[in-house]
C-alpha cells in the first residue's frame, strides 16, 4: 500500500534528514563544502524523481517520486518557514561589539554591493536577453543574494582569520534583506507593467529598512523584558526566542510594510548584545546550541528542497541560455570586484572602517556564492501567475545556472584559494605566542603526567618514554620561541589587558549562574567588561582605562533619580539605583581581587614579570578606586553592606553545595531520590534569600550632621529639624559641582569623600567634614572657580538660600567656617581625610585611585605607558 498525504510528506522529510546527516561526514572526508554536496544530493533526487515519473517500468515508486518532485512547499513557504530562522540564528551568533567596528564595510557589502550587482547584471543582460530592462534588473536582484553558509563553513574548518569570517557573516545578514527589498520593488513593476520611479523606490527602500530596524530592536528588547519578568524558567525563555523571529518577520512583512528580514536580523542582534547579561549562562548556552541545531536542519532542508527544483527550472534550456548565464556570472563577478577593490580602500582612507588586506578582498570576491534564497526567489517568479511565460523561463533558467556555476566552480575552489593565499596561517605574533604558551603549558603537563603516573603505578619504562617525548616537545618549543622579539612591550601589555578583560567577562558570567544576583547589575558589569575588551583591542591601554572610567560613572537613570531626590525629596528611585550600585561595586571589587591573582599566577609567567608589573599596577589602581568607593558607602550604610555581603556569600555557598551534590550523583555515591531531596532543600534555602533587602537612604542623617565640624555648637533640636530638609548626594570621580561664573545654588557638606576647587593660583582640596561653596553661598555670588569631586563621595546638600537663613539664625556656623578655612590653609593637601576620623576605616585617599579616576588619560597610566604612540600600538594584535 502506497503512503500518501501528510504521512508521505513527513516520511519524505525524515528521509531527507537521513540524507543530510550522511552529507556532513562525507563532505569532511572529501574536503568539500557541505552546501555543494547538498546541492548535488538535491539535484540527483530531483532528477531521479523526474525520470521515475517519465518511465513506465517504475510505477511502484511513482508515489514517492511525486511527493519529492511536487513537494507541498512553494516559494512563500520557503520564505515564511525557513528564512526567519536562518536570519535570526545568523544574527544571534554574531559578535555584535566586534562587528560594530566593521559597520561601514558590512553596509557597503550588504547594500551598496547588492545595488551595484543588480544594476551591472541587469545592464549586461539587457542588450542580449531581448526582454525589458526591468526584467533584467529583476534577475540581477535575484542573483545578488549571497549564501554565507558554504563560505563561513570552509573558513572555520581550515582556520581562516576570524575577521574574514565575521565580514562574510555580517554581509550576509543584511545582504538578503537588501536584495529581497529590491526584488519586491522590481517584481511589482514587472507584474503591473509600470515604469520604475527611482526616487520613490529609493524612499520605499529606506523606509522599509529603517522601520524594520526599529521594530526588530523593539521586539528584541520586549522579549528580553518578558524573560526577566518570568524569572528563571529556561524552557519558557527559549520558547520566547523561538517565537520572536516569526512574530517580527510576519508583522513587519505582512502588516507594517517593512522588511521582515531586516527586522528579524535586528531582533537577533539585539538578543546577541543583551542576551548574555539577561539570560543565565547555562540557558544562553543551551539556547545557542538549540538554534544551531534548528538552523542546521532548516538550512540543509531548504537547500536540498530548492536543489530538487533545479531539473524542473532548467527544462527547455538552450545554448543561448548558456551564453546568458555566462554573461550574468561574469557581470556579477565584475560588480563584486569593483565594489570590494574600488570602494573598500575609500572607507579605509576616510577612516570609516579598518583597512581590509588584499588577500581578504580576493577571497571575498571569489567567495560570493549563491544558494537557496536565490532559487526560492526564482521560484517565486516562475510561480507568479502575473508573470509571462518568456519572463518566467528567462528568470528560472538564468538564476539556476548562476547558482550552479558559483557552487560548482567558486565553491569547490575556494578552499584552495584560501590555502594559496595563506589565510589559514597564524600571524607572526600569534605564532610567537603559540610557542610561548606551549613551552609553559607542556612543562606543566609533563610534571602532572609524571605525578599521576607515580600515583597510578605505571611502569618506569612507560613513564620515561612518555615524559621523555614531552621533554623533547618542550625543548623544541623553547628553541623556536621568538616571543620576546616578535612582540614589543606595548603590544604585550595590550594583549595582557585583552586577556584580563576577557577573563573578567568569564568570571562575571560564572557569577551570573548564581540565582539571586541582580540582572541589571550583571548586565551593567558585563557590558563594561566587553567595552574594556573592545577598548584594549582598538586603543590599547588608553582604551582599557577609558572603559574602566565609564564603568564607575553614574548612569542616566541614576542621575535622574538623584535629581528627583534633591528637588522633590522623593527617595524611592534613588534607593532603587543605590541598591544596584552597591551590589555592582561590591561584585566589581571582588572580581578585581580575582583578576590580580589571575595576573600573577597565570599571565605573568607567559608575558614576563616586567609586563606583569605594568598591568598589575593598572589593576591595583582599579582595586583601590573600588575599595574606597565601598568604604565610603559602608561607613554610612554599614548594616546594609554587611547584609548584602552576607547574602552574596550565602548564594555562593548554595551554588557550591548544589555542585557538590551533582558530583556525588555523578560518582554514584547517592541515589537519584536523595539527590532530588538535597536539591529541594537547596532551593528552599535559596528561596529564603529572594526577599529584597531594605535600603534606607536617609538612615543616620542626624548623626552625620552632628559629626560635621561646621554644625558644632548648633542645638540638637535644630539639627533634628535640619535632618529632614537636607538631601543626600552621591558623587563620582571627576563630577563637577560648580562651574566658574555660575551662581551657587547648593552647598555641599562632605560626610565622606574628596572635592577640589581649581583657582588660577592654587588648588584647594576638601575632605570629610568640610563644606564646599559656603563662602559664595553666603555672599550670594557666583563661583570663582571650578569645583569637582575627586572620589566616590557621600555629601549632604542644602540650598544656598536655606543655608543663609541657617547661618543668620546660628552665627556659630560662620565661626566654624572660618576655623575650617584656617585649618585648610595650614594643612597639606595630603592630610585631607577621605572618611571621618571616627570611622575606624581607611582614613587617607589613595592618590593612585584619584589619578586613575580624574587625571587626563595619559597621566592616569604608569610612565611606561603614557606615550601618544600607544593609541596605535595594537594594529598587529
Amino acid at each position: 500500500m502506497a503512503v500518501t498525504g501528510l504521512a508521505a510528506v513527513l516520511l519524505a522529510i525524515a528521509l531527507l534528514l537521513v540524507v543530510v546527516s550522511a552529507v556532513q561526514p562525507l563532505a569532511r572526508r572529501l574536503e568539500l563544502s557541505e552546501t555543494v554536496l547538498l546541492a548535488v544530493a538535491g539535484i540527483v533526487l530531483g532528477g531521479t524523481a523526474d525520470l521515475v515519473l517519465r518511465s513506465s517500468h517504475t510505477d511502484l515508486f511513482n508515489g514517492a517520486a511525486e511527493t519529492l518532485l511536487y513537494f507541498p512547499l512553494n516559494s512563500e513557504a520557503f520564505m515564511l518557514i525557513f528564512l526567519p530562522a536562518l536570519v535570526f540564528q545568523g544574527a544571534l551568533a554574531i559578535d555584535v561589539r566586534r562587528l560594530a567596528h566593521e559597520t561601514a564595510t558590512v553596509l557597503l557589502l550588504a547594500v551598496v554591493a547588492v545595488v551595484v550587482s543588480t544594476a551591472t547584471i541587469g545592464l549586461a543582460l539587457f542588450p542580449f536577453a531581448g526582454l525589458p530592462l526591468a526584467v533584467c534588473l529583476l534577475l540581477g536582484s535575484i542573483v545578488a543574494t549571497t549564501d554565507p553558509s558554504a563560505v563561513a563553513g570552509i573558513f572555520r574548518e581550515i582556520g581562516t582569520a576570524s575577521r574574514l569570517t565575521r565580514l562574510v557573516e555580517g554581509e550576509a545578514l543584511l545582504n538578503d534583506a537588501a536584495a529581497i527589498a529590491i526584488f519586491s520593488i522590481l517584481l511589482a513593476a514587472v507584474t503591473s507593467h509600470h515604469p520604475i520611479a527611482p526616487g520613490g523606490a529609493a524612499l520605499e527602500f529606506l523606509v522599509s529598512f529603517s522601520g524594520a530596524i526599529v521594530m526588530g530592536m523593539l521586539f528584541g528588547r520586549l522579549t528580553l523584558m518578558l524573560i526577566t519578568m518570568i524569572g528563571p524558567a529556561p524552557a519558557a525563555e527559549i520558547t520566547l526566542t523561538v517565537a520572536l523571529p516569526y512574530i517580527v518577520y510576519i508583522l513587519c512583512d505582512e502588516f507594517l510594510g517593512f522588511s521582515g528580514v531586516v527586522a528579524t536580523a535586528a531582533a537577533g542582534l539585539t538578543l546577541s548584545v543583551y542576551g548574555p547579561s539577561t539570560i543565565r549562562p547555562q540557558t544562553w548556552r543551551f539556547l545557542n546550541e538549540l538554534w544551531q541545531q534548528l538552523v542546521f536542519w532548516a538550512g540543509s532542508l531548504v537547500f536540498v528542497l530548492a536543489s530538487m527544483l533545479v531539473p524542473r527550472l532548467l527544462v527547455g534550456m538552450t545554448r543561448w541560455d548558456c551564453v546568458l548565464i555566462l554573461i550574468a556570472t561574469g557581470a556579477g563577478l565584475l560588480a563584486r570586484g569593483a565594489v570590494v577593490f574600488g570602494l573598500l580602500p575609500v572607507l579605509a582612507a576616510t577612516r570609516l572602517s579598518p583597512p581590509v588586506p588584499a588577500p581578504f578582498k580576493v577571497t571575498m570576491v571569489w567567495g560570493g556564492l549563491r544558494g537557496a534564497i536565490t532559487l526560492a526567489l526564482a521560484l517565486a517568479v516562475t510561480e507568479n501567475e502575473h508573470v509571462s511565460t518568456p519572463v518566467a523561463h528567462f528568470i528560472g533558467i538564468i538564476a539556476t545556472g548562476f547558482v550552479l556555476i558559483t557552487l560548482f566552480v567558486n565553491g569547490t575552489t575556494l578552499r584552495y584559494l584560501v590555502l594559496f593565499l595563506k589565510l589559514d596561517q597564524l600571524s607572526p605574533i600569534d605564532q610567537a605566542l603559540r610557542h610561548q604558551v606551549l613551552g609553559i603549558g607542556l612543562g606543566e603537563v609533563r610534571d602532572r603526567t609524571r605525578e599521576m603516573a607515580d600515583e597510578l603505578g605505571f611502569s618506569r619504562a612507560v613513564v620515561n618514554r612518555t615524559v621523555g617525548a614531552l621533554d623533547k616537545r618542550v625543548a623544541e618549543e623553547e628553541q623556536a620561541n621568538t616571543f620576546d622579539t616578535a612582540l614589543g612591550d606595548r603590544q604585550r601589555v595590550t594583549l595582557a589587558l585583552i586577556v584580563i578583560a576577557n577573563r573578567e567577562r568569564s568570571i562575571l558570567l560564572d557569577l551570573f549562574r548564581i540565582q539571586g544576583l541582580s540582572r541589571p547589575v550583571m548586565e551593567t558589569l558585563l557590558r563594561s567588561a566587553e567595552a574594556m575588551v573592545d577598548g584594549a583591542r582598538l586603543e590599547g591601554r588608553f582604551g582599557y582605562v577609558r572603559a574602566l572610567r565609564r564603568r564607575v560613572r553614574p548612569s542616566l537613570r541614576f542621575r535622574l533619580a538623584q535629581a528627583i531626590h534633591h528637588r522633590f525629596h522623593f527617595d524611592q528611585p534613588l534607593m532603587s539605583c543605590m541598591t544596584e550600585r552597591f551590589e555592582m561595586l561590591m561584585i566589581a571589587y571582588f572580581v578585581s581581587l580575582s583578576l590580580i591573582r589571575f595576573m600573577r599566577t597565570r599571565m605573568e609567567p607567559t608575558l614576563g614579570s616586567r609586563i606583569g608589573e605594568i598591568v598589575a599596577e593598572v589593576l591595583e589602581r582599579q582595586r583601590k578606586l573600588l575599595n574606597e568607593a565601598l568604604q565610603t558607602l559602608r561607613l554610612h550604610y554599614h548594616g546594609y553592606s554587611e547584609a548584602l555581603e552576607g547574602r552574596l556569600l550565602q548564594q555562593v555557598a548554595l551554588r557550591l553545595e548544589s555542585e557538590e551534590y551533582d558530583s556525588l550523583m555523578d560518582e554514584s555515591l547517592i541515589s537519584e531520590e536523595l539527590h532530588r531531596e538535597l536539591h529541594r532543600d537547596v532551593e528552599r534555602r535559596r528561596g529564603q534569600l529572594d526577599a529584597p533587602l531594605t535600603f534606607n537612604i536617609k538612615a543616620g542623617i542626624e548623626v552625620r550632621l552632628r559629626e560635621l565640624p561646621v554644625f558644632r555648637g548648633v542645638p540638637d533640636a535644630a539639627l533634628h529639624d535640619l535632618a529632614r530638609q537636607v538631601s543626600v548626594h552621591f558623587t563620582t570621580p571627576g563630577q563637577r559641582l560648580y562651574k566658574r561664573g555660575r551662581k551657587v545654588r547648593t552647598v555641599y557638606f562632605i560626610s565622606a569623600g574628596l572635592a577640589e576647587t581649581h583657582y588660577a593660583e592654587h588648588d584647594v582640596r576638601y575632605g570629610a567634614g568640610d563644606v564646599v561653596g559656603a563662602a559664595a553661598a553666603l555672599a550670594d555670588a557666583p563661583a570663582r572657580a571650578i569645583s569637582r569631586s575627586l572620589q566616590f563621595g557621600h555629601f549632604l546638600t542644602m540650598s544656598a538660600r536655606r543655608f543663609r537663613r541657617l547661618v543668620a539664625e546660628y552665627p556659630v556656623i560662620r565661626a566654624n567656617l572660618d576655623e575650617l578655612a584656617r585649618a585648610r590653609e595650614k594643612s597639606d593637601r595630603s592630610e585631607v581625610r577621605l572618611l571621618p576620623e571616627n570611622s575606624g576605616a581607611l582614613q587617607f585617599p589613595s592618590d593612585d585611585a584619584i589619578t586613575l579616576a580624574t587625571a587626563p588619560l595619559s597621566d592616569s597610566l604608569p610612565d611606561t605607558l603614557g606615550t601618544p604612540e600607544d593609541r596605535h600600538s595594537t594594529d598587529a594584535i
